[in-house]
């Protein structure tokens, strides 16, 4: 769970991130959008196209029906008046124009329904693959850190909720054409009507600017806390924590700590929805008076005789559907300036780069390996923390050799293996590769050339076998590699008694999946390794739930199938170690003893020390 930040930090956050975004800062906002419409014409540059076209047909429809209609009556009304036989080829032809314009009318409205549906579903396909494919490239480290989560949170939300974006922004083009064409008639009947027209709209897009800039400011500023409400929802019904659930009756904690924050956040956006609606009644209002005062003057001037019935409904509906439209301009553009505004979060996350790069003329890994890796005086802190993880790290890896790290938790044997792997920077010093600096080398082949499995692998909820292809991704076809790994595992006992063998998918969440014991995860596990034809192997307590004679079998295979490979070891079992070539003990993140089994045990160190109390515990 997220640790909870100081009062005093938080509160300045929160104010931080509360602070009110101003009308200009809407505008600025709206930068983002050509962005965007390039990313949607990338997506589908015929699709787009096609909803631009009709869009634009459909804005001149309104109008054409407004005058079709003010034909009609004015031919009634002079057929009324007509004495004797009457002529109504006229009056079905005006008819069956409307009809025909509201028939095509219909069929645009489906097929823009139509192409956004397909259009934002590829958009939001493609814009999730972005993000997982930008992710990727990122720093562990960054995964670390809070902050990075909260933009992580706000650009995944993006991925979804800003589909309706593209639909709003051309609508609202649709709608400006639509008003244009309106506005030709507005204006040559009596220009005042458009100001009256302004009147009626203006304040109630003042007011949704106003409550889109709160709504806005308290939805950012409590990323964090959705983050925890959602961690807690998930926690509170799920099967990784269900025993512990029932078991230390926690359901009641959790659900009262999710009440506690729900309830904060509903009071806080109940406040600011009550007062959006008390003030929105009152701006629409003003609107509706308007309105309603040019619709009278419109009256007075057809009971003059100045203008025909006719012309009072196409000058009444005109004004009446601009009036609507030019609201929906308004409100729709806060909306979008909002939307703009979110879309912010996406393309943040986007920009963020790795601080791990390779260099400009990176070199490729030896192969073989000639003398190994050299720990030049490194030290590591993490982001944002004084305490060093590892200081003051000088010692050599031989290339073949078997190296096991033992000491305490919290010692940093993990963050030694995570340098080594280059999954992070040293804050100081250097790690050297025959010779030459880590950093020089590509990064890509680096990784490549290293295999690592670590104590908390992920339980991938896939088929067995490509739970083991995920070692060496590029060869999940590769059925035979993928079995003969799982045979030095010794995962070929466990997958051969499931069901649907490789084929069986892993885990409970999905439908006829089949979960494992631990100790039968970690062989499934540790088959990734032998997937990787890597010069360096690295295993990080992967065994810590078999018992002690399992992880000494495992270790003793593994130590024999990877023969002429650099290794390094991680077990707090120090009779698993001792088969090491030599073994390194971190104390407080620093190096304290180096040497083989037999040598630490005669130099009667710490090492030695532990060794001999841990052995007692099987006497």
């Amino acid at each position: 769970m997220r640790t909870p930040q100081p009062k005093g930090a938080r509160a300045a956050a929160s104010n931080a991130n509360s602070e009110k975004k101003s009308f200009r800062e809407q505008l600025g906002a709206l930068k983002n959008l050509p962005k965007f419409f390039g990313l949607i014409w990338e997506t589908s540059p015929a699709m787009m196209l096609g909803n631009l076209l009709l869009r634009l047909v459909k804005a001149a429809i309104p109008l054409a029906m407004l005058y079709v209609g003010k034909l009609i009556i004015d031919e009634v009304i002079r057929l009324i008046a007509v004495t004797g036989e009457r002529d109504l080829s006229y009056l079905w032809l005006l008819v069956a124009v409307e009809l025909g314009l509201a028939v095509v009318s219909e069929i645009i409205n489906r097929g823009i329904t139509l192409l956004d549906s397909l259009l934002g579903d590829l958009f939001s396909n493609r814009t999730s693959v972005q993000l997982i494919e930008h992710a990727a490239t990122l720093d562990l480290a960054q995964f670390e850190d809070a902050t990075f989560y909260d933009k992580l949170e706000r650009a995944r939300r993006q991925t979804i909720s800003r589909v309706m974006l593209m639909s709003q922004v051309f609508s609202q083009l649709q709608d400006i054409v639509t008003i244009g064409f309106l506005a030709v008639g507005l204006v040559a009947f009596n220009p005042w009507l458009i100001l009256i027209l302004l009147i009626a709209v203006i304040p109630s897009f003042l007011g949704e600017t106003h409550f889109n800039e709160r709504t806005y400011s308290l939805s950012r500023s409590w990323t964090p806390e959705r983050r925890e409400l959602d961690y807690l929802r998930y926690i509170g019904a799920s099967d990784e924590t269900a025993k512990e659930i029932k078991t230390f009756n926690l359901s009641g904690f959790l659900a009262n700590r999710f009440k506690l924050l729900s309830d904060r956040y509903y009071n806080l956006n109940k406040k600011l929805i009550v007062r959006r609606a008390l003030w929105g009644s009152a701006l629409s209002t003003i609107g509706t008076l308007s309105y309603y005062g040019a619709y009278v003057f419109i009256l007075f001037r057809t009971v003059a005789g100045a203008i025909t019935v006719g012309d009072l409904t196409f000058l009444a509906g005109s004004f009446s559907s601009m009036r609507g439209l030019l609201q929906g301009i308004m409100t729709r553009f806060s909306q979008i300036a909002e939307s703009a505004m979110y879309l912010q979060d996406l393309f943040d996350f986007l920009e963020l780069r790795p601080e791990i790069t390779p260099p400009a003329n990176p070199l490729l890994v030896p192969r073989p390996i000639q003398h190994g890796f050299t720990f030049e005086n490194v030290g590591f802190k993490y982001h944002n923390s004084e305490k060093w993880a590892v200081r003051y790290l000088s010692f050599h890896v031989k290339a073949g050799e078997k190296l096991a790290l033992v000491g305490e938790n919290g010692a940093g044997k993990t963050t030694l293996v995570k340098l080594l792997a280059r999954l992070y920077e040293p804050t100081e010093g250097r790690i050297l590769l025959d010779g030459m600096d880590l950093r020089n080398y590509d990064l890509n082949d680096l990784r490549h050339q290293v295999g690592i499995i670590f104590q908390d692998y992920v339980r991938f909820q896939m088929s067995a076998s490509d739970n083991i292809a995920i070692g060496q991704i590029s060869d999940i076809q590769n059925k035979e590699q993928i079995k003969a790994s799982a045979q030095k595992s010794l995962a070929d006992l466990v997958i051969n008694r499931l069901p649907q063998q490789y084929e069986q998918v892993l885990g409970k969440r999905f439908a006829n999946g089949m979960e494992l014991s631990g100790g039968e995860w970690q062989k499934v596990a540790l088959a990734r390794a032998y997937m990787r034809e890597a010069q360096l192997l690295i295993l990080d307590e992967p065994t810590s739930a078999l018992d002690a004679r399992a992880e000494h079998e495992v270790f003793l295979r593994f130590s024999e199938l990877i023969a002429g490979k650099t290794a390094v070891l991680i077990s707090h079992r120090f009779s698993t170690v001792r088969m090491a070539d030599r073994i390194l003990f971190l104390e407080q993140g620093q190096l304290k003893e180096l040497g083989s089994h037999e040598e630490l045990l005669a130099k009667g160190g710490k090492y030695a020390e532990l060794f001999l109390l841990q052995a007692r515990g099987y006497l």
